[in-house]
C-alpha cells in the first residue's frame, strides 16, 4: 500500500515539533533560571558522553534562520514548548520580560511566514527552584503551574489558538520520580504516585485556565 498525504484525511495537520530544553540552548541567557534538566545533566554519567542542552541547537539565538528554513520547506505548523524558567526564573513570582519577548518574536515571525504556532506549556523542564520545594511531589505544583499558564495565555493567546498542556506526563513522572533516569532523577514509588496525581490535577487545572480565555486545548 502506497502511503500518501491523502491517506491521513483532510483533517490531519502536518508540521514539526520541538521542546524548549532540547532545542533552545541559552540555558542561562537573558535572565533564564535553571530547570531540573539543567541541573540533572551536570551529574556525571547521567547523559551519554555527559552532553548537555546548554547550547543544543541554539534556537534561542537562531530562531529567525530556523523559521525561514521551515518556510522554505513548506512547513505550516510549528509546535514548540515554552520554557517555564525562562518566563519565571524562580518558577513563581517575578516575570522575566526578556523571556516573554523571545516567545513574542518567535510567534510573530511564525505568523508572518504563515506558520501556525502551537504551544506546549510543559515539556519536562520544571524550574529547579520548584523542584527544591518538592517539584511534582508537592501538591502546590498545581497552583504554581496554573499561575504560569495564565501568564503564557495572557501574553500569547491573542495570536496562539492551539495549546497542549502537559507533554507525556507518564514519562516525566515515571522516568523522573520512579526510575530516576530523567530529571530530576528521583527514585521512589511514593514520589512517583504523588507526582502522577499532581500532574493529573495540573493538567485539568491548566486546561481550565486556558478555557477561561476561550482558547482551544488539545
Amino acid at each position: 500500500m502506497l502511503l500518501t498525504k491523502e491517506a491521513f484525511g483532510k483533517d490531519f495537520i502536518w508540521g514539526v515539533s520541538t521542546a524548549a530544553y532540547q532545542i533552545e540552548g541559552a540555558h542561562n541567557q537573558d535572565g533564564k533560571g535553571p530547570s531540573v534538566w539543567d541541573i540533572f545533566v551536570q551529574k556525571r554519567n547521567k547523559i551519554f558522553r555527559n552532553h548537555t542542552g546548554d547550547i543544543a541547537c541554539d534556537h534561542y539565538n537562531r530562531y529567525i534562520d530556523d523559521l525561514y528554513l521551515m518556510h522554505s520547506m513548506n512547513i505550516h505548523n510549528y509546535r514548540f514548548s515554552v520554557s517555564w524558567s525562562r518566563i519565571l526564573p524562580e518558577g513563581t513570582g517575578q516575570i522575566n520580560q526578556t523571556g516573554i519577548d523571545f516567545y513574542n518574536k518567535l510567534i510573530d515571525l511564525s505568523l508572518e511566514l504563515e506558520i501556525i504556532p502551537w504551544i506546549t506549556l510543559y515539556h519536562w523542564d520544571l524550574p529547579h527552584s520548584l523542584e527544591v520545594k518538592g517539584g511534582w511531589t508537592n501538591r502546590d505544583v498545581k497552583d504554581w503551574f496554573g499561575d504560569y499558564v495564565a501568564i503564557c495565555v495572557k501574553s500569547f493567546g491573542d495570536r496562539v489558538k492551539n495549546w497542549m498542556v502537559l507533554n507525556e506526563p507518564t514519562v516525566f513522572t515515571a522516568a523522573g520520580y520512579f526510575f530516576g533516569v530523567h530529571a530530576p532523577g528521583r527514585k521512589s514509588i511514593e514520589g512517583f504516585l504523588a507526582a502522577a496525581h499532581h500532574a493529573a490535577l495540573a493538567q485539568a487545572h491548566g486546561a481550565r485556565v486556558i478555557k477561561h480565555y476561550n482558547l482551544k486545548v488539545m
